[in-house]
Parts: structure tokens; sequence; C-alpha cells
């Protein structure tokens, strides 16, 4: 059955095919210093509270200065797990996003020239709303079974905007994640049992001409459930797998309520301690998620590694179920299986000092920071430093310039 395959299959030099398995070696995410209070933000927006806290289950939003995009924010979130031996195997950049900074020039380029990888590497972007670095994490796995020797850099960056005093303002946020594939994996063994499902909608679109998304929230919301729907009937019928075979799920969270939204969906298919058990570990899925918002691509695995850092139940051999979705829209439902040793290769220390050394904005610097914008026409803009390892450092001839 195909949700029993943890194994991949290649064929060496002479001819035998080999086992192995492939996965996560590494992860880390990063996000901006500064952020904005939800119940302030409400306040400012005379809206109750409770509509952002408990309504959409968030508690701050993550802000980007001007000096933070989604090259530098992938550069950020991948820099402190790769080693010089790391940079040296790593033949394959993969940048999800739908926050580009460019319509030509895949963002993986500045991040492979920022981070010092080795020059015989492929990069590029990848773009399918929220799912685009699922389907860099299954490339980056299709390739090692090609390739096993090498390792595959998989970050997801977005910056969410609706604009200031919008519907959409409460759900935006700004973050990265660096996933890093190889065989052999130190945390997770991604499993060959994932089921994709594709169809043409308008739930959530941005037209090149736009600066801001297009969106139908309630629309999107009904996708997304029915997306689980659709693609968890079918991994269900290829594997013959249950609920009850995993020890938590983790959800794209656009906001960390939707992702409850779609556990509750599910729980009635199993007893109500497992109910229990996989709520518990939900909550801990979306600790960071409720801290930092809405950061698209990354968003399920920013879950994904708050479920890591924050559950204190978890254990090798354990099978996390994770649900993908991509307004547009793609949907796919996988797993992956945790290996022996994977706490030691967390981050949990870092990324909580990571958010709780951030500045809290007023709402009003928050206005303003939310307004600053690049020049179009191809003056010069020199950015004073920030405290970041890399930051845009201004654009010069319609070119962004990075330190």
């Amino acid at each position: 059955m195909i949700g029993d395959k943890l194994r991949y299959t290649y064929r060496n030099d002479v001819g035998r095919v080999t086992n192995m398995n492939i996965g996560i070696d590494k992860l880390h995410f990063f996000t901006p210093h500064v952020y904005v209070d939800m119940e302030e933000l409400a306040e400012a927006r005379d809206v109750e509270p409770a509509k952002f806290t408990i309504g959409l289950g968030q508690t701050q939003q993550a802000v980007a200065p001007i000096t933070q995009d989604p090259v530098s924010m992938a550069a950020n979130a991948a820099w402190p797990i790769l080693t010089d031996d790391d940079k040296e195997a790593i033949d394959f950049i993969i940048v999800g996003s739908e926050s580009g900074v460019d319509q030509s020039k895949a963002m993986a380029v500045h991040v492979h020239q920022l981070l010092g990888i080795n020059p015989f590497a492929r990069a590029i972007e990848m773009k399918e709303a929220c799912y685009a670095a699922t389907v860099g994490l299954q490339t980056a796995v299709s390739h090692i079974a090609r390739h096993p020797e090498s390792k595959v850099l998989v970050i997801a960056t977005d910056i969410a905007r609706y604009g200031l005093n919008t519907s959409g303002e409460s759900t935006q946020g700004a973050g990265a994640v660096a996933m890093l594939i190889s065989k052999d994996p130190r945390v997770a063994v991604i499993n060959d049992d994932a089921v994709s499902y594709t169809g043409d909608i308008y739930d959530f679109w941005r037209p090149n001409y736009s600066t801001y998304a297009q969106v139908d929230g309630k629309f999107s919301n009904e996708q997304y459930l029915s997306y689980l729907e659709t693609v968890w009937t079918e991994y269900k019928k290829r594997t013959n797998k249950t609920l009850a075979d995993f020890k938590a799920l983790a959800f794209h969270l656009p906001y960390s309520k939707m992702g409850l939204k779609g556990l509750r969906q599910l729980l009635p298919e199993v007893d109500e301690a497992k109910q229990a058990a996989l709520t518990e570990q939900f909550e801990a899925s979306r600790v960071y998620n409720k801290r930092v918002g809405n950061i698209y691509t990354g968003s399920l695995y920013l879950s994904l590694i708050s479920l890591l850092d924050q559950s204190q139940d978890l254990q090798a051999g354990d099978t996390i179920a994770l649900y993908s979705y991509g307004s547009g829209a793609v949907g796919e439902f996988f797993s992956i299986t945790l290996v022996e040793g994977f706490k030691d290769m967390l981050a949990d220390e870092s990324h909580q000092a990571m958010l709780d050394n951030r500045i809290q904005l007023s709402v009003a610097d928050y206005e303003l920071i939310f307004q600053e914008e690049l020049p179009t026409d191809g003056s010069q803009l020199v950015l004073s430093e920030d405290e970041e390892q890399f930051q845009l450092a201004g654009v010069e001839d319609h070119k962004r310039l990075y330190k």
C-alpha cells in the first residue's frame, strides 16, 4: 500500500535498485523583529478584540519593515541551519512564494548568492498560492531519489498584505521557513503517500497589476474544507489508513482558527480519547502561527515547526499528517514519520527567543511602516541597516540590492 512506503528507490550506477529514506534533515523559521498586537489593532479598527483573538485565533501579527522582503527573509530563515558541508552538497534551491519580487528572476538566485551555496546548483521559484512550498518539498524528494548524495534547500517565504482598514488586514503576516531535504534525514521521513487535487476556482488571486490580493473569504473557507474532505477521502481509499494512525495533524493556517475548523471536520471519525489527543496536538501546532500571522506558503510548515517544538508527547516513529491548501486551488494530504533523535535537531530555544525578543509596534507606527514603498521609477534608494543577518539594502536602476 502507498501509505506503507517510507522508502524511495533509485537505480545506482551499477543498475541495482536501492532503498533509502528521504525527508527533512533540518528546519528553521524566521520572522521580522517587529509586530502589532491584535487586541490593539482591533480596538483601533473599532472591532471587538475577541473577533481577532478567538474568532481568528490570532494574538500577534508580524510586520515586515521595508528592509525585510521575501528574499532577505528566506536567507535569514536558512543560514542558521546550514554548515559549509551542507552548502557544498546542496545542488538545488527551491523557493516557494506568492510574493515574488521579480516577474523573471527567481528569488532562489538571490538566496543562492547570499548564502554562499555551491555554484553548480539549480535555483528556481515555484508559485501556486500557499501550496508552492509543498510541491517544492515533493520535488526535492524526487531529486534526491535520483541524486542520493545531494541535498535540496526548500524555502517558503511570503508577506501577506491586504491593506490597511480592509477585511483581510487581520490575517496579514510575514515570515519564512527553510527546510533541508536529504537522504537519511534526522527529523522526519517524507512518506510516499501524497494525494493531490486540483480545481480551477477563484477564491483568492492577485492579478499582475494589483498590489493587493482579491479574495472571496467565505468561498475560500468553504473550499479549504471541501478540498480537505476530497483529498482525505481519497487518501483513505488509497492507503487504508484512518485518523487513528496519526499522532498529530498539521494544517495550512491562514489564521489558526481555520485549521481548527479542518480538524473538527475530521474528528468524528475517531473516539473521544483520540479526539482529545489530536486536539491537544493541534494546540501545540498553532502556538507560533498565532504570534506570526499568515505567511502563505510557509503557514503549514510554521505549524509543523510549532508542533515539533511545543508538543511534549511526540516520539520517534510517530506519524504526522499534513494538509496543504493553495487557493485557485490545489489541495494535498500527505504524511511524515519522525525519526530517532529528531528532538536534537530542533531549534526551539532560538525560535522562542526570536519571538519573545521582538518589538511591539503601536498601531500608528505599524501603519507608517506598512505604507513605506520602494521606488518603481528606477531611482536610487539606500536603506539604513537593520539588526538581521540579511536585509534589503536598497534599490538602484530597478535592481534590488542585498547585504
